[in-house]
């Protein structure tokens, strides 16, 4: 914890630091932008003069621009130094957004390890087993809540198939059993039965012809 607490307090010391500089970086680039306005304007006048006396007064001319090379030589330093104050400013602003980010992703990784600290594999295995087994559980209880009373016993199959066989065998006896006691010809009707009893009667009398033709030649 005191590691934590000297680390915090560091940084927070860092990030002030970092911040002091980049305003006192900024402000220099301010007095600098100032006195780059002030050399512009002092080269535009040093330029107006020569060209004032270039013909009239050329030793006056030459000195204006002896001074207005001075002024580019010293702006050109100036944007120099701006230059390397903005690159610094840009460096420190970077280093302290990425150790800003640092922190936080520091901070992400110590917040993962806390986590972490109390889910351990097995545990998690553990818990994993122990919802499986209670997920079977209710399972097990919801099939036992629908089963309706009276209806835990399970029905034999087989048993069914052989008493369904044994009816159909019963229904087929008895259509066999009914087929033996039925007529074999249909009733006939009062007409078909007087033809029918007079072929009976012609076919006795020729019997009866064929009898005593019988007779008569055993006579003989």
């Amino acid at each position: 914890m005191s590691g934590w607490m000297s680390y915090f307090t560091g940084r927070k010391a860092t990030t002030e630091s970092a911040r002091d500089a980049i305003v006192g970086l900024r402000q220099q680039l301010l007095m600098l932008e100032k006195k780059e306005e002030h050399l512009m304007k002092k080269i535009e006048e040093e330029e107006k003069k020569a060209r004032a006396n270039a013909t009239s007064n050329k030793r006056l001319a030459m000195a204006a621009l002896r001074q207005k090379k001075a002024h580019e030589n010293e702006l050109d330093r100036i944007a120099g130094t701006r230059l390397t104050l903005e690159t610094q400013v840009n460096a420190i602003e970077s280093a302290n957004l990425n150790a800003e980010t640092m922190l936080a992703m520091k901070k992400g990784a110590d917040a993962l390890k806390g986590i972490h600290s109390s889910l351990k594999v097995e545990k998690v295995d553990q818990t994993m087993d122990s919802i499986r087994e209670q997920m079977d559980l209710t399972n097990e209880i919801s099939d036992a809540i629908s089963n309706p009373v009276g209806m835990g016993n399970m029905v034999d199959e087989d048993e069914l198939k052989a008493e369904l066989e044994a009816l159909e065998q019963e229904e087929l006896d008895d259509r066999l059993a009914g087929a033996e006691r039925a007529p074999v010809h249909a009733p006939l009707s009062p007409v078909g039965v007087g033809r029918e009893r007079v072929t009976a009667q012609a076919e006795e009398e020729d019997e009866e012809a064929q009898l005593r033709q019988l007779q008569a030649e055993l006579a003989m």
